[in-house]
């Protein structure tokens, strides 16, 4: 290090005599930044760095993960047979289609576990309507599993251009509903499990 000062201030007294004092002045300010720089590199000259990385397998320590311990997986990537791609129970998800199948959807979501219908008017009951919401909340056939509301509105005024209004549903139609689409989800279990 006492070596390279040495080096930079003869230099510089070199090019103090070559282009003369006046010239030195404006580029004197270089010079100076040129020697901090200079010496500032090499105060680094005595850190040690490490010169080789430590085996990958050996020294690392065990840890959790965020996506837990079989990673992440996109569209059902590296699935075993027989495992479900949806989040909620297949079997229930089916019942809940076939026992719906009189009435149209509006909507399906099967990663929600959410199906929707539109309204209907039954042909039993003409001024009243109905929509239903399914909520399958698990993996699980269990009968907790389904959840089904029931929204029932009646016609006021006449047939023509009466108005909807909400009534209160009976809460045994939707249990009703439920039963019968745990009775299918267990009826497709067991044929599936005859399938195999």
């Amino acid at each position: 290090m006492n070596r390279l000062i040495s080096q930079l201030f003869s230099s510089l007294s070199l090019a103090c005599r070559a282009v003369g004092e006046r010239a030195v002045a404006g580029r004197g300010r270089a010079l100076m930044l040129a020697l901090m720089a200079a010496l500032t590199l090499s105060a680094c000259s005595g850190v040690k760095t490490e010169e080789s990385y430590p085996e990958f397998d050996s020294q690392r320590r065990p840890h959790g993960s965020l996506t837990g311990d079989d990673g992440f997986t996109l569209f059902g990537g590296g699935r075993k047979k027989g495992e479900d791609s949806l989040p909620i129970n297949r079997f229930l998800w089916q019942a809940s289609l076939d026992v719906l199948s009189f009435i149209p959807l509006a909507s399906t979501d099967p990663f929600g576990g959410v199906i929707l219908t539109e309204w209907t008017t039954l042909a039993e009951a003409p001024n009243e309507r109905l929509k239903l919401t399914v909520y399958i909340t698990s993996q699980e056939l269990r009968s907790d599993a389904v959840r089904v509301s029931v929204f029932r509105q009646k016609r006021q005024g006449n047939k023509a251009d009466g108005t909807w209004q909400d009534v209160a549903s009976d809460p045994k139609t939707a249990t009703d509903l439920e039963n019968a689409i745990l009775t299918r989800a267990r009826e497709l279990r067991v044929a599936a499990a005859y399938d195999k």
